[in-house]
């Protein structure tokens, strides 16, 4: 197969594999005639989709732009921590224990403390979804940086590049494709965050939904929102791939001409 052959081929997989799950689910559920209490089908997710789907993106909206709050924090912060960390050895030596650790703690049991600061509502969620995103963000950037080769650094040195200068001009460029990487982890571990707290402390978004539904044994409807949920994830990770590919294309060169 030539190279425009396969890469057609990587285009059009996660497309196909995802068919292949629809009908082998669907297929599951008539031939043994598995209730939709249990475990709905996707023609009966379809169903409530568009029967509910007013109230759906209602809730959908809501679940978006929190978690985009929420990841735009986290962008901001895991890059200004990133940087103070891959800049300096001290830092790196002192924060980045105490950051694995915290990353460590389950971020759903911070919610009720989140509550009782901010009480039920968009503050919970912002911050939850901000915890859970962050880490991956900071660890990125900090790893671009602290991995910056002594031997390019010595030469840059010796053509009078101030520290400032290696880390600026070629650090941060170098940390990009760990950037975009890391964004298309904390994208999907955002809408996680905001989803947890939605189901305990808010009465909006797709987290709220799924409880409302589970309780009211639609389970139908509780699916059409996790759909709703991963679609909206999805979707970001390619934005983030999109533009991966058309700002550091450069980093990829090599394995995309194997």
């Amino acid at each position: 197969m030539n190279a425009a052959g396969r890469r057609r081929l990587e285009r059009w997989s996660p497309w196909a594999l995802l068919v292949l799950t629809v009908v082998v689910w669907q297929a599951i559920c008539s031939a043994f005639n598995v209730s939709e209490f249990i475990f709905p089908s996707p023609a009966r997710i379809w169903e409530q989709l568009l029967e509910f789907r007013g109230v759906i993106a209602a809730h959908a909206w809501r679940t978006y732009w929190v978690t985009m709050a929420g990841f735009g924090l986290a962008i901001v912060v895991g890059l200004m921590l990133g940087f103070l960390i891959g800049s300096s050895r001290l830092a790196y030596a002192a924060v980045y224990p105490l950051m694995t650790a915290f990353n460590a703690l389950p971020k759903a049991a911070f919610v009720p403390i989140l509550v009782v600061w901010f009480g039920i509502g968009i503050g919970p969620a912002i911050l939850t979804a901000f915890l859970i995103s962050f880490f991956p963000i900071m660890v990125n950037i900090a790893t671009g940086l602290a991995t910056l080769e002594p031997e390019l650094e010595d030469v840059l040195r010796v053509l009078g590049a101030k520290r400032w200068d290696v880390l600026v001009k070629v650090g941060l460029p170098r940390s990009m494709p760990y950037f975009f990487g890391s964004l298309k982890v904390a994208i999907t571990l955002a809408f996680v965050g905001t989803t947890v707290s939605e189901m305990t402390a808010s009465n909006e978004g797709i987290g709220y939904l799924l409880i409302s539904a589970g309780s009211a044994m639609q389970m139908g409807l509780a699916f059409a929102g996790l759909v709703v949920v991963g679609a909206m994830a999805m979707a970001m990770y390619e934005l983030f791939s999109y533009v991966e590919r058309h700002t550091t294309a450069w980093a990829h060169r090599g394995s995309q001409n194997q």
